[in-house]
């Protein structure tokens, strides 16, 4: 009966709202959703959400940069063979990824270098003290590069951990510095100080090389300061000082050397002059003397007798000119008749001598 009821009042109703009292017989009716959903479906959806939110939480991947390794562990063990860079995936839970850093580092050995603001990869450590020879403290300071062996990264994580640099490279430091700096004394090291920084570096990098799988790779080391103890420093300024001044009496010992080399020099110089101008003068006279010697020889042998009595005719015949002009003149006649005769004008005060040739 309540059916019936039923669809007698939803007929009535379908005739009016045909009849244009309600929604017009075209208008398209919205469609019906079944929210109803069967167990099988909700269960599927549920862990397909589980899976997808489980994997966003314990991320299946990671992502190695350049200059990084990946250590990989799986159940606590660790893989021989490092991952390279780029993207891995992993098993979560089961497996975990450690990334170590394979760029150079940097270890400053010092006492006045600032620890804050250093970049990434640079540490400060105190400086090494150091006993020399006889006993004396001494400081080194050092910059020491290096880096993690890539190709060894997993076995050396495997067999140090990942403080190695702290069990590898900052004993070997210490340990090799004070056995070099310790063979001499403090005040010999400023002068072999190049000598020394080699035999350190030289002597890290074998202790480095020999461990096992070469864990690390020393790129430098730079000697930066040695600090000795004020007396010794004291000694060593005071040696210099004294250095200086035997230097600088050297210098002027050389510099009188020089100086007294430089006066013989000119010495030697003007002496071999005055034998050079003295033989010059000896020899001209030498030459003038046998020039003359020649001349005369040549005059000799050219005076004949009958030269000699023809000059003694012309002699004789200006005397007579002079005894016709100064009656009063004496003429002194040379023995043998030879000329040159001399006569005395006894008139002419001025000319109370005269020769005549």
């Amino acid at each position: 009966m309540a059916s019936d009821m039923n669809d007698y009042f939803n007929k009535k109703k379908s005739e009016n709202q045909n009849s244009g009292g309600g929604f017009s017989p075209k208008a398209p009716r919205p469609p019906k959703i079944d929210l109803n959903i069967s167990g099988g479906k909700q269960a599927l959806i549920i862990f397909i959400v589980t899976v997808i939110f489980f994997l966003v939480l314990a991320k299946p991947f990671e992502i190695i940069e350049e200059g990084e390794r990946g250590i990989l562990s799986t159940n606590g063990k660790y893989e021989q063979q490092a991952l390279l860079p780029g993207l891995h995936f992993i098993i979560p839970v089961i497996q975990k990824v450690y990334t170590v850093d394979t760029k150079v580092r940097i270890i400053n050995y010092a006492d006045k270098i600032e620890r804050t603001g250093l970049g990434e990869g640079i540490g400060v450590k105190p400086s090494i003290t150091v006993l020399d020879k006889r006993g004396l403290p001494v400081s080194i300071e050092l910059t020491v590069q290096y880096r993690l062996n890539a190709q060894f990264a997993a076995q050396t994580i495997s067999t140090w951990g990942f403080s190695w640099e702290e069990k590898i490279i900052n004993p070997v430091v210490r340990d090799v510095v004070r056995n070099i700096v310790g063979q001499y004394e403090a005040e010999s090291l400023p002068i072999r100080r190049n000598t020394i920084a080699t035999q350190i570096e030289e002597g890290i990098r074998e202790n480095v090389m020999k461990q096992e799988n070469s864990p690390a790779i020393l790129e430098s080391v730079q000697m930066r300061e040695i600090v000795l103890p004020p007396k010794v420093k004291d000694q060593i300024e005071q040696v210099q000082l004294a250095k200086q001044q035997v230097e600088r009496a050297q210098q002027e010992v050389e510099k009188a050397k020089q100086e007294a080399l430089r006066r013989a020099a000119e010495a030697q110089g003007f002496a071999e002059a005055v034998k050079i101008e003295a033989e010059g003068k000896a020899t001209a006279i030498t030459i003038e003397a046998d020039a003359q010697s020649k001349a005369n020889k040549i005059i000799a042998e050219s005076l004949t007798p009958n030269l000699l009595t023809l000059r003694q005719i012309e002699v004789q015949g200006k005397f007579n000119e002079a005894l016709s002009v100064n009656k009063d003149a004496k003429i002194f006649l040379t023995p043998g008749g030879s000329t040159p005769n001399i006569w005395v004008d006894t008139k002419d005060p001025q000319k109370r001598v005269s020769t005549a040739q």
